[in-house]
């Protein structure tokens, strides 16, 4: 066999791989933040997937960083928590300044070579804002209490949209619900939930 017929079977190779796992980057996740009254909760499932295989149903992906800041993420797991690290140092220098912290986070995640390819979206909520997070340089306060990231994100955000006006659920409730029915949507998505609370 050639050199050069190996090199082509090997860079065959190196683009399937890299395509499959690429895509499934972002599937296995689900987080959904929903604000309402004096409450902001976020809920993330434990799913991880890799292509097609459940490979861990126990992740936890939405954390605390004080009494009144959560963040949850979707992405793949070594990107997001060298994220979780940098949003850290944001939040130590400058505290009680979360859209600050968020926007020095997205130019440092846009701008920077070593940090630029990391593919992840956030989610960072404080009892004033929430701001959605991506690697296009993005940070996006949310105005309508609601945002999901992830694999189903759409199904978990359109359930909540939908129960917010209810009178009788809480923001709690609603986390529950919608996330709920995103798990039976969405075969990237179990019922293994993480949620979080924080009041406003």
């Amino acid at each position: 066999v050639s050199t050069q017929s190996t090199w082509d079977y090997r860079k065959m190779w190196k683009t399937i791989l890299t395509r499959a796992f690429s895509s499934s980057k972002f599937r296995g996740t689900t987080v959904l933040c929903v604000k309402k009254e004096k409450k902001v909760a976020m809920i993330g499932d434990g799913q991880i997937s890799l292509g097609q295989t459940r490979f861990k149903s126990n992740a936890i992906k939405i954390r605390k960083f004080s009494p009144n800041i959560l963040c949850g993420f979707a992405g793949s797991v070594a990107d997001s928590l060298t994220l979780l690290d940098l949003l850290e140092k944001e939040l130590e220098k400058y505290p009680k300044q979360t859209m600050r912290v968020c926007i020095n986070l997205a130019k440092k995640w846009r701008t920077d070579k070593m940090h630029r390819h990391l593919a992840c979206d956030m989610i960072v909520a404080d009892p004033a804002t929430i701001i959605l997070l991506n690697g296009q340089g993005d940070a996006i306060e949310i105005e309508e209490g609601v945002v999901a990231v992830g694999s189903g994100g759409s199904f978990a955000l359109a359930a909540a949209k939908a129960l917010l006006d209810v009178p009788q659920f809480s923001a709690k409730e609603i986390a529950n619900k919608a996330m709920n029915i995103a798990s039976d949507m969405c075969v990237f998505t179990n019922k293994n939930f993480t949620l979080e609370e924080i009041d406003i």
